[in-house]
């Protein structure tokens, strides 16, 4: 039996700004936005090419906004990516060369931190 990861949720204290900021300057997709009722929103987003959404709202998760750490993207090519990022307005570091891969990292706007990651071959 497979077992598939698809859904990941982030803590975050204002779902516009964070919708926005992943749509508008992360690139990913916006799936769905829901308001379920008055205590329940729930909005999906996927990276482009992803198998696994986030999920943002209100009345989802106890965890404290920005309080994730260690949510990774993988990507073909770091110095491609982190262009792109720049050129929609995100804040992100320089490309670090490691010997495990070249990796790259932001937050978003409640400190929820990512990295983004080029898988090298062993050489």
């Amino acid at each position: 039996m497979d077992y598939k990861l698809e859904l990941v949720c982030v803590p975050v204290s204002d779902v516009d700004a964070a919708k926005a900021f992943y749509v508008e300057q992360a690139g990913f997709v916006a799936d769905h936005d829901q308001r379920v009722n008055d205590g329940l929103r729930f909005v999906q987003l996927t990276p482009p090419g992803s198998g696994c959404s986030i999920c943002l709202g209100e009345g989802l998760t106890t965890m404290t906004p920005g309080s994730l750490e260690g949510l990774q993207l993988v990507v073909a090519d770091a110095d491609l990516a982190r262009a792109e990022f720049l050129a929609r307005g995100m804040e992100v570091g320089e490309v670090e060369d490691l010997p495990w891969g070249r990796f790259l990292y932001f937050t978003d706007p409640d400190g929820n931190r990512w990295s983004v990651q080029q898988i090298v071959a062993p050489g």
